[in-house]
């Protein structure tokens, strides 16, 4: 088969050549620049948040759906600074945090989804890995940050939790996409009176959870 000819003028196509950081600079500023355009004043604390969400998926809805618990951003920088640990509910999500940024308060990242053990109880018990994984994580002794971007269900045993236990996660971001229980189980987070980051709707992703965690992280330095 002929390949067919495009019809695209590449000559009339434009691309900036830079490197990685004036990338993400030049984004930034761009991102800066819609809001103004629109009129959208960001508050201080959470605008870094909310801006690294948006680059992170260029989708200005987060501006919207983002939501802080009282004070969260600070709670957040509080926990990093003592050296909280990290819990992920997917090894795409424990990636992409900056762990050598974080190992320099002491904390550490944890995912326990590929665990044979986990999968075995899981299944034992009719119950998601994520669940499981996450009363896995209650085990650890220091506060824990939770850093839900896939499943619900993560943020289901942790609430299960909360009010069967009395167990308290230390912080949750809760941003699980999806479908099926995705919008309840935010929802459960929102009403309790827990420190949180969570987006409303069904948007997330593991990308925007550790987007959130390390917008947060490259405040602890300043």
């Amino acid at each position: 088969m002929k390949k067919e000819e495009s019809n695209i003028n590449k000559s009339n196509i434009k691309t900036e050549w830079m490197n990685a950081a004036v990338i993400e600079k030049k984004s930034f500023e761009i991102i800066g620049g819609i809001l103004e355009e629109r009129g959208i004043k960001l508050p201080e604390k959470e605008e870094p948040v909310i801006k690294r969400c948006i680059h992170t998926t260029a989708d200005f809805d987060y501006v919207d759906t983002l939501k802080f618990s009282d004070g969260a951003v600070d709670v957040l920088k509080g926990l990093i600074i003592s050296g909280s640990d990290v819990v992920t509910d997917t090894n795409m999500a424990l990636t992409g945090i900056n762990k050598k940024r974080l190992a320099k308060f002491g904390g550490e990242v944890h995912c326990y989804m590929a665990d044979e053990d986990v999968a075995q109880e899981a299944k034992q018990r009719e119950l998601t890995r994520a669940y499981v994984s996450m009363e896995r994580a209650m085990k650890i002794p220091k506060s824990v940050i939770y850093v839900v971007g896939n499943a619900p269900t993560a943020l289901i045993s942790l609430m299960d939790a909360s009010s069967e236990n009395g167990y308290r996660p230390a912080f949750i971001i809760g941003v699980p996409v999806g479908f099926v229980n995705v919008e309840a189980a935010k929802e459960l987070v929102l009403e309790s009176n827990l420190d949180y980051i969570v987006n409303k709707g069904r948007k997330g992703g593991s990308n925007v959870a550790a987007a959130i965690f390390n917008a947060v992280l490259y405040q602890c330095d300043q």
